[in-house]
Formats: structure tokens, sequence, C-alpha cells
């Protein structure tokens, strides 16, 4: 027999207050995380300028992987907190630690002054931001979730939700707003660090909102009556009945959900700038406008998931996802850089090389030696974003490059000098690019034609994706496991999905890109995940639309 409706709710002052508090403080911690990832080629350059440029960019895109790799373990000893202490102390504790790391990247010196010094500083800034942003996002979610009607968790939590998409609207806004007022040149020198300084006004904002907080019902009464875990780390991975429940929340919900999340707004960024060459003020206006129109949703589907149920919603935003990514993107490259769309069906680009002497050229450390006649010409043309296919030639012979009906000799540089590596690769570089140039493929894509109207739907749609899958997770998070251990249980699978599944998508969409030779080929990494997600899900998640969640606390 289907429920009975659920009375009328009037949400109250209170709720109305958790629900704002939560949120905007959520919305600083999550501007100040992708603050980075907006500045992710400056940053290449003023933190990595001793390695080449496409070297820099993968360092860049790794120290942003950082603040992810470290996300689960943040889950840990927070989450442990929260159980154990509170949610309010907990997450109140978190931005502290984010704000104060990200007010002071804005103070770091750049390599040219201090060499590796600099580097490993940012790392280390970025690792404390990761830390906590793995306590923040459970504790808000629990907290919210927790002071909610049962039948309103799916609206209530959905704000949470917005709040990684209007940090980092607010973060795009913010950056837009400095290069218009100091200019581009000035900008890239030393106006980017200006967004990181201004975090500390927003830290102090965040601060007194959270202070204002008061514990969470449920945890205020649980701890009353002395049934809080004393060990919630044993509780939540050490007994199987829960740990099942945690692998399952990962594999059939937040792996999927994180990489819809992430192709759908920073790999989308990278795309455009890195790849297509749009410039930085359009593409990053085009994100903001799609980050604008695709917002509201997440609320909608949030209060769609309280009438129809969590996973068919999530689910169904996976599936479309994975089946749609190819043409979307390919459609995004036809409107924002229509010459190199064109460029690639007449003069198509091949590389003739002997397949012993093509190598994988993701180089995270900095220290391989790309030396071959192979791995030369392809690494040239992975910088200007050209797409290629490899074919076998003889044994023994030096790779080269034919574009259109032109070709072009490489060289080996593996018995050369190191100045006369550089001056070769040099000479090489530019007689690919002046081919290049001459059979249609452009270096940067002409404004004039950027349809910026085609672009902002295209991006919109992949906003509707991401709050397809994004905007009721939390409740469902939530409503899998038990108040005792529930900010522990729930907040690991969300910032391993999210840390590792999603911190790790640009870095490895670039690298199988750069291994391929297709600019399209990386998006086969969140398609396969998003895939994997909708099985798992499917057959194993079950719903909770409606569950007592403190039925057996």
């Amino acid at each position: 027999m289907a429920p009975a409706p659920p009375p009328a709710h009037v949400i109250t002052a209170e709720e109305q207050k958790v629900i704002f508090a939560s949120s905007l403080g959520t919305i600083f911690e999550w501007y100040d995380f992708y603050l980075y990832g907006s500045l992710a080629t400056i940053i290449a350059r003023q933190f990595f300028s001793g390695v080449d440029e496409n070297t820099g960019f993968i360092f860049a895109l790794l120290a942003f992987a950082a603040g992810f790799i470290v996300r689960p373990f943040g889950a840990l000893i927070f989450g442990r907190l929260g159980d154990m202490v509170g949610r309010k102390y907990t997450f109140l504790l978190t931005i502290v630690i984010m704000g104060s790391s990200t007010f002071i990247v804005g103070l770091l010196p750049s390599y040219a002054s201090v060499g590796i010094v600099a580097p490993i500083a940012l790392i280390s800034m970025r690792i404390l931001q990761g830390l906590a942003l793995g306590g923040e996002y459970g504790g808000a979610a629990t907290y919210v979730a927790e002071h909610a009607p049962h039948h309103k968790r799916g609206i209530f939590t959905s704000w949470i939700q917005t709040t990684a998409t209007l940090g980092l609207l607010m973060s795009l806004l913010i950056i837009l707003g400095m290069r218009t007022a100091v200019g581009e040149d000035a900008f890239q020198e030393w106006g980017w660090r200006i967004p990181f300084l201004v975090s500390i006004f927003l830290l102090a904002v965040s601060v007194w909102i959270r202070m204002s907080l008061h514990e969470s019902p449920a945890f205020a009464r649980m701890k009353a009556q002395g049934r809080t875990s004393p060990a919630p780390l044993t509780e939540s991975f050490g007994r199987w009945k829960n740990m099942k429940i945690v692998i399952l929340a990962l594999f059939g919900l937040t792996a999927g959900q994180a990489v819809v999340w992430y192709t759908g707004q920073l790999y989308a960024l990278f795309f455009l700038i890195q790849t297509l060459k749009v410039d930085g003020q359009t593409a990053n206006l085009l994100i903001a406008g799609s980050l604008l129109l695709g917002t509201p949703f997440f609320i909608l589907f949030g209060a769609l998931s309280d009438k129809i149920g969590r996973k068919p919603i999530i689910m169904a935003g996976c599936l479309l996802a994975a089946l749609t990514y190819f043409p979307i993107f390919k459609a995004i490259t036809h409107y924002a850089n229509p010459a190199l769309e064109a460029a690639q069906a007449s003069a198509p680009v091949i590389v003739k090389a002997d397949p012993s002497e093509c190598h994988f050229l993701f180089n995270p450390t900095g220290v391989e030696k790309f030396d071959s006649s192979c791995d030369i010409a392809r690494t040239a043309l992975t910088k200007a974003s050209v797409n290629y296919v490899t074919v076998d030639s003889v044994a023994g012979s030096v790779a080269a490059i034919q574009i259109g009906v032109q070709t072009l000799e490489g060289f080996d540089a593996t018995d050369l000098s190191e100045e006369d590596a550089v001056l070769q690769t040099e000479a090489f570089t530019k007689r690919m690019t002046a081919a290049l140039k001459a059979a249609g493929y452009s270096g940067k894509a002409d404004p004039e034609q950027v349809n910026r109207g085609m672009l902002l739907f295209l991006l919109f749609v992949l906003m509707l994706f991401v709050a397809m899958v994004y905007g009721p997770i939390a409740a469902l998070l939530v409503e899998m496991f038990p108040t005792r251990i529930r900010y522990t249980s729930m907040s690991l699978p969300y910032h391993i999905g999210n840390g590792w599944f999603g911190g790790f998508l640009p870095t490895t969409a670039f690298a199988l890109v750069a291994f391929k030779g297709d600019i399209y080929y990386g998006l086969w990494y969140p398609v396969i995940v998003a895939l994997m997600t909708f099985v798992i899900g499917m057959l194993y998640i079950k719903e909770t639309r409606g569950k007592d969640i403190y039925a057996g606390d």
C-alpha cells in the first residue's frame, strides 16, 4: 500500500537559519577550494616555471588533485570528531583551516623567487584545504538533514548541494572582476593573488555565522542519553554490515556523481581554454552563465526526489551523461573553434613512426626524457591541441608528421646535447606551427566565430546532468547510515568518490588525450565511471525516500 501523503510543512525560522548558515558557510569554503582550479593555468606559470609549459600545466593539475587526494583522510579525521564531539564544532574547525590556508596561498612567493620551495609550499596549502573540505561536506549535509522533516530532506539538503556550484561561480566572478579592474597583464603578474587574499574576510563572516548555530537536535539528544559511538571508525568500517553499504555508496553513487560533476564544470572549463584555445575571460563567463542557469535545478531535483525518490534521478543523470558526452563536446568544438574542427576534417594529422619509439607521454615527476622522434612529434602536437593518429612505420625510421598534403621530417634527440636538443625542438616546432597554420589550424579560437549562445546552451545541458546526480545525493547518503556513525560513514564514500574519482579527472583526461592524440579521448574516463555507477546503482542501491533516519538509533 502506498504511504499516506505527508502533512503540509511550513518551514520555520529556525530551519531557515540552519539552511542559510550552513549553506553560506559552505559556499565560502568551496570558493576557497576552487580558486585554485579556476586559476590553474596562471598557477602553472607562477609555481611550476622550472619545467616546460605542458609539463607545468600537468603539475598544476596534480597539485589541484593533491587537495582531492587527502579529502578521504579529512573525512576520517573530522567525521570521527563529528560523531563523537558534535556537528557544529567540527565544521567550524574545518572552515578556519580552509580559510587560513587559502589566504596564505595569496602570499606565497613564486618559483622565480624561491625555486622549489614555492611548489612545495603551494602543495602543502592544498593538502590542508583538502583535509578541511573532507570534514566540511559530511558535517553540513548531516547537520541540515537532521533538522529537516523526513518528507523534506531532499529539498532541505539540496541547498547544501548548490554550495559547490555557487562557490565555483563566486570564484569565477571575482576573478573576472579582478581581470577587468587591473587588466590582463597585471592580473597574470600579481592580480591573481587578490581573490585568495580577500578570503580572509569571507572567513570572518563564515565563522561568525557558524558560531550562531546550535548543535543538531538529533546529536544533542543522543549525546545527552549517552548513546554516541565511542569508536565511529570501527563501527563504520570494521563491521561488514556497514562497510558493505559504504562500498555500495562509493561505486553505486558517488563515483559516477563525481565524474559527472567535474566533467560538467571544471573539465568543460579546461577544455574550452586549454584545448579549444578560447580566451579565458570568454570561457569563464560562459561557465559562470551555465552555473547561474543550472543552480536552481539542484533545488528542483532535490524537491523532486522527495516525491519520486532519490535513486531514479541520480541514475538517469549518470546514464544521460555517459550517452551524450561525446556528441556534446564535439558540438562545443564546433561552436567554440569551428576553424579547428574544419582543419581536423580537411587536413587530418598523421604521425608515422616506429611503434617502439612511441611512449606514454604522461610525466608527473618531470624527470622523464622523451627524446625519441615519435615522442618529440607527439609532444609538439599535444601542446598545439591538435588531433592526430599514429600509424606504424618501418622499424628504426625517424618519425614524420603528415599535415594534410605536407610532410615534416622529425628528429631524434637521444644523442644530442641538451642545448642542441632545445634548438632543434624550437626549429621543428616553428616549422610544424607554420604547416598547421597553412592547413587551417589557428593557434587561438577566433572571437568572431565563437557562438556564445549555443555554447551557453550546451554548457547548461551539462549542468542539468550535474544537478540530477548532485541535487538528491546528500539526502540519500544521510538516509543510508545511522545517526551515531552518520558523519563518518557518509563522508568517506563521498570524498573518495569526489576526491579521487573526480579530483583526478582533469589530470587523467589530459594524459589520455596526450597518449591517444584525440582531444575527445579523455571523455572515456567519465563515461566508463558513470556507466559503472549506473549499473551498480540500479542493481544494488535501495531507495531511501521517506525513511525514518532515527529508527534503531
